[in-house]
């Protein structure tokens, strides 16, 4: 390890270098902002005074982290003082810039009733309780450090709000936070520090493969497992950066708040326990618990010493294969001990057969890049980027500068800029971030290429789930074995079946797959014993979800079960598991609503199962048809739905590669700072040119982007998923979701995952979407890109973000890797034939067939104007329409009336006479009124044909794939299934709102 205390003592000295509250008391402490806290807290960590060398270096380490994230500002050429229309008072116009859309969000009320003295006072005794001490005198540099990083940044102090965690680091331009300048200066500071000369580099690392081996699954446990297994895996990598350099020396992601950090903090780097108490990882004890989401991606970003980049890649490398090959070695070990009177188990292949297997898992790749590629003067200012240059051509093909360094941005940046009365400064190595990072990107992407390949020699027969490795075995002789002999004369996997969480029927699995198969226990096992939390992980079965809009109709009325039903499920002995916002309802309800959601799931499948054993189908259909007539009212709901949502172009997020997903310099301006310099703007062309081009990446981008998707994948998709709706939320990490809802929930769950993933709220008219989705499903204030839950403010990805969403609603009979497979494919018709920013449904009926829908989201404003009610987007008029099929106003039986009627219509090549479109809308609307019952439905009902038709035209336009009339039958075939009366309830109860 690089641990040393001169290493810890310039990142702590770097994390006092500025006052957390510095917005709130800047311009309004007589000491000034360096006066107060930050001349307090030195005195307290450093009693004999920081060394010049440490002083200076810090400095350097803030020059550059300043540079790197915020647009600079001219200074009055004579006294050398910021414009004053440049000195912006937080506390009187309080104001913050979404850092990835440019929203602005000004804070009714300001901060002027709170004095600093007290704001000062409050800072310093929440540092003060985070020092920790070997001694009464002597101070733990890397305790003391961690804490600083992890606890600051949560809130004192309840008279700041929830807006402590999103403080600005400069007024002037509030799009990134006082914490994502902190953690930056005390990298670059480490970084330093523990360079010979100095110098800091990017390193990047990424571990693979990733999508292949999430993809390898039969269940959604094992694509929970997949999915987690490799964030754990990261996490390992990840670990040696953290131990070495700080947890803060990571770029991307970023780590604060992520339970396994935390985990890390307390149990290995001790931390006190007390902290961590009110966390949500300490108190949860189910699986809805944030330690099983899969929150750390399959790459990451830090600031490194340049002089020890390779070594720090190659003990990152070193960590997680012996960390994969140590998990190997366990789960063959759990694997035998089910094995009866195996003798020498020590010796046992398998063992060998795991190491050899995992020898070269993961493939690791890694790039860095130093920034003595950039060359500066005594004053630190950049002088010369030959080498920096040299080095990026030959990723570009045009003989000119190529990346930021042929940028406008920097053409403007390298000369200097004559002002009217001011100067502009001269920029130093930071600036450059987005050139580092750029040729970075560029070098781990060649690195992927070049990879060694290693042929591992394989006998006999294949895992049954990869297919390319062998399978475990305790005899080397079974490998040949065909299934049906391996049956008669028994394997490790035949006794393995015993354990169906373990194996299924005829399974036989290599070691990378049993390290998957068997992880979801071996997790639970390990938070129970590392966390000393009596944790269980829940599995709902897709015949209990799909059940779950019939029980929750039954819980409405809990009308007295049937003495024959009763009967049947008190001899059941085990108890299904139930989605959390069913089995919420069930301590208010008697012993009859345990019975039937608690056993009926599980005779069901019983009676199922012995009559296709006897070829006896007619019994459970006679059985289903006592249900409806006894319990439900209805035949019970058979169907359920299973959502797969992934961000769309992530990688050009991160990178800013193209206008779309970029800022102007200007746009990060407070409104004070851009009003007041319009003046100065227009009067100087070179000015104006730097401040309305393009800002490239930077490390608060990443950090806003790593923090919104942490946001999503801890907190917020099982919030939606879980709380809001009827569900289970099957892995989220990042920008992925995979959840498993009841049918009837499908829509709403869809919707809202959108929603809260990039924090908007279209029509921005919250009562409106609490009457369109009902109370119960929205008890968050969404808008401008950030969430408000439970008195926490979280900011999300912004209005410019998109993400596209792939449902398949299947029987819950049907083979589920049939059902994964073909939920991939939909996702994938969303960002293909959808355009990204759009959903795809696909029906998958028991009888035959697949009915599929593909829309965009149409959120985004048309023609500058304010995003409209999300009641007339697609999915909104989807909701509206299924919903007046389930009313009483609407036969569902004119669906298919609807169907055969548009299936006569003219040929698509009419669309260009645009009468065509004309007749569409005025027809459809007419078959809706005929087929509607009272004059209010007939206007309403005739209104929806109208916007149909207008849907169907416009998305011919924007995909080129589908006919009006195809795209009107299947919207109109998907809204009909979802209303059927087990999927939406009693029809007399339904209006137009769910």
């Amino acid at each position: 390890m690089i641990n040393n205390d001169v290493l810890w003592q310039n990142k702590i000295a770097a994390w006092v270098h500025d006052p957390a509250e510095k917005s709130l008391v800047l311009f309004r402490d007589p000491a000034g902002h360096e006066g107060g806290t930050v001349a307090t807290l030195r005195k307290i960590l450093f009693p004999h005074g920081i060394s010049e060398e440490i002083n200076s270096r810090i400095k350097k380490a803030d020059q550059w982290a300043s540079a790197a994230d915020r647009p600079q500002f001219p200074l009055d050429a004579s006294g050398g003082r910021y414009q004053s229309w440049a000195q912006v008072r937080f506390t009187e116009k309080p104001q913050l810039i979404h850092p990835l859309s440019g929203d602005r969000l000004d804070i009714h009320g300001g901060f002027e009733d709170l004095e600093p003295a007290h704001l000062k006072a409050i800072s310093i005794d929440h540092f003060e309780e985070l020092v920790v001490r070997k001694s009464e005198e002597q101070i733990n540099w890397v305790a003391t450090t961690l804490a600083f990083w992890r606890f600051v940044p949560k809130l004192p102090s309840r008279e700041l709000s929830s807006l402590w965690s999103l403080l600005p680091a400069d007024t002037r331009v509030p799009d990134h936070t006082i914490w994502s300048h902190l953690d930056l200066t005390s990298a670059f500071s480490g970084a330093m520090a523990s360079d010979e000369s100095g110098m800091p580099a990017l390193l990047a690392v990424s571990f693979g493969p990733v999508q292949d081996f999430i993809a390898q699954a039969r269940s959604t446990s094992d694509l929970w497992a997949g999915s987690h297994l490799l964030s754990r895996l990261a996490w390992e990598g990840l670990k040696v950066i953290c131990e070495n350099l700080g947890p803060d020396a990571v770029i991307f992601p970023q780590l604060r708040g992520v339970p396994l950090v935390d985990v890390w903090l307390q149990e290995e780097m001790g931390l006190d326990s007390k902290w961590f108490d009110s966390l949500e990882w300490r108190q949860h004890k189910t699986d809805t618990n944030p330690l099983f989401a899969a929150a750390l991606p399959n790459r990451f970003v830090a600031l490194v010493p340049a002089d020890k980049a390779r070594t720090l890649a190659k003990a990152v490398s070193d960590r997680v294969r012996e960390w994969i090959r140590n998990q190997g070695s366990e789960t063959v070990s759990k694997l035998l001990e089910v094995v009866p009177g195996l003798s020498n188990k020590d010796q046992c292949p398998a063992y060998e057969q795991s190491k050899k297997q995992l020898a070269d898992f993961p493939e690791v790749y890694w790039a860095a890049v130093p920034w003595s590629l950039i060359k500066s003067d005594s004053k630190g200012r950049v002088v010369a980027t030959e080498e920096l240059a040299k080095a990026m051509r030959p990723f570009f093909s045009k003989d000119k500068e190529a990346g930021f360094l042929g940028s406008q941005a920097w053409e403007i940046l390298s000369k200097d800029i004559e002002l009217q009365g001011a100067a502009f400064f001269k920029p130093n190595p930071g600036v450059l971030y987005p050139a580092v990072v750029d040729l970075l990107d560029r070098m781990a992407a060649a690195a992927k290429t070049t990879r060694a390949f290693g042929q591992l020699p394989q006998e006999g027969y294949r895992c049954t789930l990869c297919g390319e490795r062998e399978w475990l075995t305790t005899d080397r002789d079974q490998l040949f074995l065909s299934s049906g002999e391996r049956k008669k004369k028994g394997t490790l996997w035949t006794e393995v079946e015993k354990k169906p969480a373990w194996s299924r029927k005829g399974e036989h699995l290599c070691a990378l797959c049993s390290i998957k198969r068997l992880w979801p226990g071996r997790f639970v096992e390990w938070v129970r014993r590392t966390v000393d939390l009596d944790i269980n992980r829940f599995v709902v079965s897709t015949h209990t979800m799909a059940l779950t809009p019939s029980l929750k109709t039954w819980l409405k009325e809990q009308k007295p079960l049937p003495e024959w039903l009763r009967g049947q499920l008190v001899n059941i002995d085990n108890q299904t598991t139930l989605p959390k916002g069913l089995a919420e309802q069930l301590p208010k309800s008697g012993e009859d609503a345990r019975l039937l959601c608690r056993k009926l799931p599980i005779w069901l499948d019983e009676v199922r199962d012995k009559s296709e054993e006897s070829s006896h189908e007619e019994q459970f259909a006679y059985l289903e048809k006592r249900l409806k007539e006894d319990v439900f009212g209805h035949k019970p709901e058979a169907y359920y739905g299973l959502i797969m949502m992934d961000g769309d172009r992530m990688g050009a997020w991160l990178n800013a590669s193209e206008a779309k997903y970029q800022l102007r310099f200007i746009d990060s301006w407070h409104t004070q700072v851009r009003d007041g310099s319009k003046e100065l703007v227009s009067s100087n062309k070179a000015l104006s040119d730097y401040l309305y081009s393009y800002r490239p990446s930077s490390p608060a981008r990443h950090t806003a982007i790593s923090e919104a998707l942490n946001s999503f994948a801890m907190k917020l998709a099982s919030h939606v998923v879980e709380d809001l709706c009827t569900g289970k939320l099957l892995y989220a990490g990042g920008d992925d979701v995979l959840a498993m809802v009841s049918v009837d929930e499908l829509l709403p769950a869809l919707l809202l995952l959108r929603m809260v993933y990039s924090g908007i709220l279209p029509g921005d008219n919250l009562d409106e979407m609490k009457s369109f989705l009902g109370e119960k499903r929205l008890n968050m204030d969404i808008g401008r890109g950030y969430v408000r839950h439970k008195k926490q403010l979280y900011r999300m990805m912004g209005g410019n973000a998109t993400a596209s969403a792939g449902a398949v609603v299947a029987h819950h009979t049907a083979p589920l890797s049939m059902v994964l497979r073909v939920l991939r494919q939909t996702e994938k018709r969303a960002k293909n034939i959808g355009g990204r920013d759009a959903f795809a449904l696909t029906l998958l009926k028991r009888a035959g067939g697949a009915v599929e829908l593909t829309c965009p989201w149409l959120f985004e404003p048309k023609q500058d104007q304010k995003a409209e009610s999300v009641k007339v987007s697609p999915m909104g008029l989807l909701i509206r329409m299924r919903n007046a099929f389930a009313s009483p106003d609407l036969s569902r039986r004119s669906a298919y009336q609807f169907q055969d009627w548009a299936c006569k219509l003219p040929d698509m090549s009419l669309l260009k006479d645009s009468s065509y479109g004309e007749m569409l809308a005025v027809t459809l609307s007419h078959q809706f009124k005929k087929q509607s019952r009272g004059d209010a439905a007939k206007q309403r009902h005739a209104a929806l044909g109208l916007e149909l038709a207008d849907l169907a035209t416009s998305i011919l336009s924007r995909t080129g794939r589908k006919k009006p009339v195809d795209f009107i039958i299947d919207f109109i075939a998907t809204a009909e299934f979802l209303a059927r009366e087990s999927r939406i309830g009693n029809k007399a109860d339904k209006g137009e709102n769910p």
